[in-house]
């Protein structure tokens, strides 16, 4: 019998999840040089509104990621589309800076769930041999509401406000909310799948049934202290820094320091994205090809990371050119690079125990947010005392470095940890 392909309709929807989370959380940045002007808002106070999103994020890590071990994907999931579309919406709502702190803070809490779950749902439909390309293929639907919607995105906000950004991006996620419902299922529930895919998922690796743990304060504490998963977070925490740059304070800087126009802007402005979707998929490929031709499952799901941070480390040369068209091309290299080191996400279904992935997703993805959190406060305050984006991406290319270090030095073999509760 020839396995049904119902796990790549399953990539599919998630693909559809992250491109309206990443569009909902994006479109700040985009906005963010006509919300300063409206709102008389200095650099620091914009640092302090993008950041925001992320300090919810990371406080609603754990409990997203309780809420996916005890009540599933399936549920979970449709209470954090639901939520967050609300919030991107009541964006449009606001009247100026604690207005607009308060739905982004809303809007981090219900995107909180979204990655973990992402994995968690490939760790279920995929097979070990097709993992990194289905990662791969889920995250680069970031770079896709980032890259290509970016020139429609400031045509719809010069013609009709910044406001418009959010009404229309939060209605297309509540949009999403009742397909997911009614479509997604776990492996064995779902109508679609014959035994011969439900064979091929389970031989592979894949979790054909869903799997549970019963949180403990003891069994947190268990996953939080292994040196592994400290070490896989200190090194998510680098590699985001690159990302949150691009997320927040880009548009800014070409805006503001570049002095491009709003319609040239618009052009170059996808370009990053863009390699960044060829980015990750060109990593999950490389993962999966190394893993088939024999290589170990170390060098298979590292190699592409270390590469990715490695590389991500040339934004600093940005300082160095006068050149727009130069200038995007040393920053769509370095998000290519970044995109790359996002297939980072492989190694957790390789080392977290039955049952825990949700947990340590959370505390992964939390880590990532932590340099959502201060990335961009750090660039607002560089940008504040000195008028320049110098030593802002001087910062990110230290901080990619360190992640570069921590995953050669410190995360050592990836199999799946012994706790000792």
């Amino acid at each position: 019998m020839t396995p049904s392909r119902t796990r790549f309709a399953i990539l599919a929807l998630i693909s559809l999840g992250v491109t309206a989370n990443y569009l909902d959380r994006a479109i700040i940045g985009i906005a963010s040089p006509a919300i300063a002007r409206d709102f008389a808002l200095s650099p620091l106070a914009m640092g302090l509104i993008f950041s925001a999103f992320s300090w919810s994020y990371f406080a609603a890590q754990l409990p997203g990621g309780l809420a996916l071990d005890r009540f599933g994907a399936r549920l979970t999931y449709l209470v954090a589309i639901a939520g967050w579309s609300l919030s991107t919406l009541m964006h449009a709502t606001a009247t100026g800076f604690a207005s607009l702190l308060g739905w982004r803070l809303s809007l981090g809490l219900f995107e909180a769930p979204c990655f973990p779950a992402n994995n968690s749902i490939v760790g279920a439909w995929f097979p070990r041999s097709e993992r990194a390309r289905a990662i791969g293929v889920y995250t680069s639907a970031e770079y896709v509401a980032l890259g290509f919607a970016t020139p429609l995105l400031l045509w719809l906000m010069n013609a009709h406000g910044w406001r418009a950004l959010f009404l229309v991006s939060g209605a297309a996620g509540l949009l999403l909310a009742p397909i997911w419902w009614r479509v997604y299922r776990e492996p064995a529930e779902h109508p679609a799948v014959n035994h011969a895919e439900l064979e091929l998922i389970k031989k592979g690796g894949g979790r054909t049934q869903a799997e549970t743990s019963q949180f403990t304060p003891a069994l947190l504490w268990a996953l939080a202290r292994q040196p592994q998963i400290i070490a896989l977070c200190a090194a998510q925490f680098a590699a985001y820094s690159t990302f949150v740059f691009f997320l927040t304070w880009f548009p800014t800087y070409l805006v503001t320091v570049r002095h491009m126009a709003w319609i040239r802007m618009g052009a170059l402005s996808s370009l990053p994205y863009i390699a960044g979707f060829f980015g990750i998929l060109f990593a999950g490929w490389l993962s999966d090809f190394l893993l088939a031709r024999g290589a170990s499952l170390n060098l298979s799901r590292k190699l592409p990371v270390i590469m990715g941070l490695v590389l991500a480390t040339t934004i600093v040369l940005a300082n160095y050119v006068q050149s727009d068209a130069l200038v995007v091309a040393i920053l769509s290299l370095a998000f290519f690079a970044q995109a790359m080191s996002s297939s980072s996400w492989t190694a957790l279904s390789e080392v977290a125990p039955p049952g825990t992935l949700g947990m340590v997703g959370s505390l992964f993805s939390a880590a990532a947010n932590l340099s959502g959190i201060v990335t961009p406060l750090v660039i607002g305050v560089i940008y504040q005392q000195t008028g320049s984006f110098d030593w802002a991406l001087g910062f990110i290319g230290m901080v990619t470095a360190a992640g570069a270090a921590a995953w050669i030095f410190l995360v050592g073999d990836l199999k799946p940890v012994v706790l000792k509760v």
